[in-house]
């Protein structure tokens, strides 16, 4: 199973312009995104997917694997697929697709890799990960997507809500009473998948929670979930990078 991991970087981003080429402890966001990505050994090639010159002549500076990409696509699925077929006109043929997050500086390799398991399992389509919620600030943020799934490890829903909703219970005391988990934004797609839903329409939910992933589920597609013990911390906005300031 040959598999490819694509950084999606877009350079105009509303609540961060320019964010894959702030500097970190010395080294650019896309670089230390596409070290970590590079590190994990389930992938055989990674590479940068942007629409603006300046990223694509740093990627190339730091030795990286760079596509253009149309200014147009509404989401990082669009630019991931725009670069595999790119790469398959080419001859580069590949049977799994991983979108790795492009604001995630220390991404954990063994993230990458747990995705890349889950296509193991010749019913899995598109697979994502999942971590345990830690404290009630994580679970009342909104910027925080939450997830449940059932037996089979199939999500049921993402909300930006806290949920499964406990009647008569104070919030607060949530994570003491129940599992939460909240959605790590790493994404495996087969790649005939991938093909099929980024013609999907805008549906209802999306439109609600403004969650893409909704819009799989509506039209049917499973999304497998895996757990992850392991931490990711994603750059919104300029003050998230106050989370990383310990980091080196």
């Amino acid at each position: 199973m040959k598999v490819l991991g694509i950084i999606p970087a877009r350079y105009a981003s509303t609540r961060f312009p320019g964010k894959p080429l702030v500097v970190i402890h010395g080294k650019t966001m896309i670089q230390r995104v596409y070290e970590q990505a590079t590190a994990s050994h389930s992938l055989d090639k990674v590479i940068v997917a942007t629409d603006h010159r300046t990223i694509e002549k740093h990627v190339f500076s730091f030795g990286g694997n760079v596509l253009m990409t149309s200014g147009k696509h509404k989401s990082g699925t669009e630019r991931c697929w725009e670069v595999a077929d790119k790469l398959k006109e080419a001859g580069e043929n590949y049977e799994v697709i991983i979108n790795i997050q492009g604001d995630e500086p220390y991404i954990d390799p063994r993230q990458i890799s747990q995705v890349c398991e889950c296509f193991g399992r010749e019913n899995v389509e598109i697979a994502t990960l999942a971590k345990k919620i830690q404290n009630h600030e994580e679970l009342s943020s909104p910027n925080v997507v939450k997830v449940v799934w059932g037996l089979n490890h199939r999500a049921l829903y993402f909300s930006r809500r806290a949920i499964p909703y406990l009647r008569e219970k104070d919030l607060s005391d949530g994570i003491q009473i129940t599992k939460y988990f909240k959605h790590i934004g790493i994404y495996g797609y087969r790649s005939n998948i991938l093909q099929e839903i980024i013609q999907l329409k805008t549906s209802p939910l999306e439109a609600a929670e403004s969650l893409e992933q909704l819009r799989w589920l509506e039209h049917g597609y499973p999304i497998f979930v895996m757990e992850t013990e392991y931490e990711s911390i994603a750059i919104d906005i300029p003050a998230d990078l106050l989370k990383i300031t310990n980091r080196s």
